[in-house]
């Protein structure tokens, strides 16, 4: 069985390479199944009104991450319908899956009693400005590296709180993005497979990828001081998760040749040998075990 382990700092599979007809079958037998973990969740209590609001933050982020995978995910099926119908409505049910996931937690803020709130400082820019990119690959890669903090933070947390409400809203959206990732790297290959790669993309890639590190690791400190008194997670703790599990992502895709900033390795210590350690390349069994949601189980931290 594939598991997550959410006490493991927060380290997640790298990607796996599938044809499209894989995840195009895999997707559609997840919507069958999208909507069986909708039930109304308990009621939730916090300790103190500082938790409380931490959480609407913690929350409100996660919900702006779902919307934008959401929306792009649809203008990215309309530009590939043409060229690739199959791709297209892999996209078009990966955005469904983000849209559900957007939907959830709309709902869960209503239930203890929370509005959807406007997002500013770093975070605000970050998909203010995703919401503006036009170049496929750009638009994918940034996706993907939103999915890996996502997950990364979504398991770091379950070692932590407490309230099962909130924990099966975090063991949904983690169990769902072990499934997004590797999926998220397969556009980026499809998208470069039928537009090509030239000399220009690969450095704007490399551009894209060097800039969001440090820019997705500067949004750990500035996320530690509206929700650590509700996730209890350090900035020294997240930053590195970001930095190893981002490092990790395209350790063994060399055909995408992107590299992480050596200044990153560096600060953080990490070394590629360590980098290598512990979750490898998915296999096909694996990998379709982790499409389906059944198969995946959080384990709770001891």
């Amino acid at each position: 069985m594939n598991e997550l382990h959410p006490a493991r700092r927060g380290r997640i599979g790298s990607p796996v390479s599938r044809p499209t007809s894989w995840w195009l079958k895999a997707l559609r037998q997840r919507a069958d199944t999208m909507y069986d973990d909708e039930e109304k969740l308990p009621p939730m209590a916090f300790a103190s009104d500082a938790e409380r609001r931490a959480c609407i933050s913690f929350f409100n982020a996660a919900l702006r991450a779902e919307e934008s995978g959401s929306s792009q995910a649809e203008n990215l099926a309309a530009a590939m319908e043409a060229i690739d119908p199959e791709l297209a409505e892999c996209l078009r049910l990966y955005g469904a899956e983000e849209n559900w996931h957007r939907g959830l937690i709309v709902d869960f803020l209503r239930g203890i009693g929370a509005d959807v709130q406007p997002l500013g400082g770093l975070t605000g820019f970050f998909y203010r400005t995703y919401a503006k990119a036009r170049h496929l690959p750009t638009i994918m890669l940034s996706n993907l590296m939103f999915e890996v903090i996502g997950s990364t933070t979504y398991r770091i947390a379950l070692g932590r709180v407490k309230q099962p409400a909130v924990r099966k809203m975090l063991t949904i959206l983690a169990r769902d993005e072990s499934f997004h990732v590797p999926l998220n790297v397969h556009f980026i290959r499809e998208f470069r497979k039928h537009h090509g790669v030239s000399a220009r993309d690969r450095v704007r890639l490399a551009i894209v990828y060097h800039a969001l590190f440090w820019m997705l690791i500067a949004s750990s400190a500035a996320s530690r001081r509206v929700a650590q008194s509700f996730d209890g997670i350090s900035f020294a703790e997240l930053s590195r998760a970001y930095a190893e599990n981002l490092a990790r992502l395209f350790l063994h895709e060399d055909d995408l040749k992107l590299r992480p900033p050596w200044l990153a390795l560096r600060l953080f210590r990490l070394r590629k040998r360590q980098l290598a350690e512990g979750e490898n390349i998915l296999s096909a069994a694996a990998a379709e075990k982790s499409a389906r949601r059944a198969d995946v189980q959080i384990q709770p931290t001891a």
